[in-house]
C-alpha cells in the first residue's frame, strides 16, 4: 500500500480528541495503538479489543508515528 494511502486513514481534526491524530472515523488516538504494541501486544489482540479497526489502520498508526520521529527537530542540550 502507497504511504498516501496510509496517510488517508489518519485524521486530525480539532473538533475530535482534541486535534490529536486519530484513525480516520473514530476517535481512536493513533497514540494508544503505538503505545499498546510497545507494551507487547500483538496486532490480533488489537483488533479483538477494536472490531472497528482494520489491520491497515494499525499499519497507518504506525506509519504516522514513524514519519512524526522522521521529521522532528532535533537541538542539542
Amino acid at each position: 500500500m502507497k504511504n498516501k494511502n496510509l496517510m488517508d486513514r489518519i485524521e486530525i481534526n480539532p473538533n475530535i480528541m482534541l486535534g490529536k491524530p486519530v484513525i480516520k472515523g473514530t476517535r481512536l488516538p493513533v497514540s494508544i495503538i503505538v503505545e499498546k504494541i510497545a507494551y507487547g501486544t500483538s496486532i490480533e489482540e488489537i483488533l479483538k479489543q477494536y472490531p472497528f479497526l482494520k489491520q491497515m489502520d494499525i499499519n497507518a498508526a504506525l506509519f504516522y508515528a514513524a514519519q512524526v520521529i522522521n521529521f522532528e527537530n532535533v537541538y542539542p542540550i
